[in-house]
């Protein structure tokens, strides 16, 4: 009798061992599937066909972005030979111009029910230009012209005839300004003329008492012409008399072919501060996952997702054009990395809609690649492509398991990257981790547009913050 007790026991005890072991992995399970993606490779090829978000636009406040040589893009036939290696090269380029820009801009600007616009946005990366694509009107009659939108510039410029220098090659029509009834320059010994310095880090001259502005950027493109006001057409009920831009008349440069630059910085020149009384220096954007898909750009309170995460906009003391943040720290596969807070306050950060790849100080990168190249040790590493050092030969799987990652900002916010926002890709035999390091702790870090993908990001100059929302399109 004591032997079958003991027996009878032995078996409860098993089976209860047992049902926790089961109940214990099937948690591990779930635990592990949540903290990582599971990605079909055909799935990070682009598409031949356009298929646009989901998320259905408000006609009135807003404006597509697409990818400009994708299948959503009028210009899609015009094929672009820009290799992967090159985009990155000329990411590089405009780092380091940021870092000029920071290096000789000190100081500091303030940041600041409205009715709002939205614009579609177009990925122009295969161009040669990095960005992102929207589509506006200039003059009387309206134009429409395709500009590359960048939160890190702040003057608006189109290329304009006669070209009195060079124009480099682009889709639209070139703007000729004596064909609208708006246009004219501006004197160069009125204020608005000297408030060109802080906007694009050169002094104004003059030609024939007109105003000229010039802009060079990292990769040595330029742009030089007459500094003017014009109609402004951001939609049919958008419509602003009198916008400060640059007609330019010597432009030379990676621009791909789109017809100039809409800026979207901090300074009193950009799009958001000359439209500052009606959107109250308020933006919201989501740039499309890739090139067969589409985005927006708008202005305004309207159409803001209900779900937004806010972080204060910090101050970047070297440069008033920028958008800083605070990231305090970052996660892979559901685990926070051991970065001490300093790592990330040394130099501090900004969000830039032209930076195509994440760049963290290197103490940061560094823990970042451990821990995703331990989460990835059952796949084939590639070859670095370029700068980045951290690639993959997914050639002979159908579908991979990859950690997911998140971002933390001030305030406790925390940004889960999409996973069409974690790699860089040259082929399913190149698959890249899009982040790479800076070369010192001192260098500002960036939030690129990579990461940035899907996700909806609101620039609120009113509340001085900065808004991430999932989902915003796809």
């Amino acid at each position: 009798m004591g032997a079958t007790t003991i027996f009878s026991t032995f078996i409860s005890a098993f089976l209860l061992c047992l049902i926790c072991s089961f109940k214990e992995g099937n948690a591990l399970g779930r635990r592990a599937a949540a903290d990582s993606h599971t990605i079909q490779v055909s799935s990070l090829l682009p598409s031949s066909v356009c298929s646009p978000s989901a998320k259905a636009l408000d006609k009135k406040s807003s404006l597509p972005v697409v990818h400009k040589h994708g299948p959503c893009s009028q210009l899609h036939q015009d094929k672009a030979n820009t290799t992967h290696a090159e985009i990155l090269l000329q990411d590089e380029a405009r780092v380091k111009s940021i870092y000029s820009k920071l290096a000789k801009n000190p100081g500091s600007s303030n940041v600041e029910e409205t009715d709002a616009a939205r614009l579609p946005a177009k990925d122009g990366s295969v161009v040669g230009s990095g960005n992102y694509i929207v589509t506006v009107g200039f003059g009387t009659p309206k134009k429409d012209l395709s500009l590359i939108f960048d939160t890190g510039s702040d003057i608006t410029w189109t290329q304009c005839q006669p070209c009195a220098g060079s124009c480099y090659k682009q889709q639209d029509p070139i703007f000729t300004p004596s064909l609208s009834s708006t246009y004219s320059n501006i004197s160069c010994v009125s204020t608005v003329c000297s408030s060109l310095s802080s906007a694009t880090g050169n002094s104004p001259r003059c030609s024939s008492s007109a105003c000229v502005y010039a802009i060079q950027y990292g990769d040595s493109s330029f742009s030089v012409g007459f500094f003017a006001k014009e109609t402004l057409t951001l939609t049919s009920t958008d419509v602003f008399d009198n916008f400060l831009f640059g007609c330019g008349q010597d432009n030379q440069g990676l621009f791909g072919r789109a017809a100039g630059l809409l800026g979207l910085g901090r300074d009193k020149l950009s799009l958001p501060s000359q439209t500052a009384l009606k959107y109250k220096k308020v933006f919201s954007y989501c740039l499309p996952s890739s090139a067969s898909s589409t985005g927006f750009l708008s202005f305004g309170y309207s159409g803001l997702s209900n779900s937004l995460k806010f972080t204060t906009l910090s101050k970047i003391s070297q440069g008033s054009s920028f958008y800083g943040i605070d990231i305090t720290g970052i996660s892979v596969g559901g685990k926070k990395l051991s970065i001490s807070a300093s790592v990330f306050t040394t130099a501090g950060a900004i969000i830039d809609s032209g930076t195509v790849i994440t760049r963290l100080p290197p103490t940061a990168y560094a823990a970042l690649r451990s821990a995703f190249r331990q989460g990835m040790s059952q796949y084939p590493m590639a070859q670095p492509l370029s700068i980045l050092d951290t690639c993959y030969d997914f050639s002979k799987y159908s579908s991979v398991t990859v950690p997911k990652i998140s971002f933390f900002f001030s305030g406790g916010v925390e940004v889960p990257i999409s996973q069409k926002g974690i790699f860089f890709l040259n082929g399913v035999s190149q698959v890249c981790l899009a982040f790479t390091g800076n070369g010192d702790d001192s260098d500002v870090a960036i939030f690129g547009n990579t990461q940035q993908k899907t996700l909806q990001v609101v620039y609120d100059g009113a509340a001085g913050r900065i808004g991430f929302g999932t989902g915003g399109c796809t």
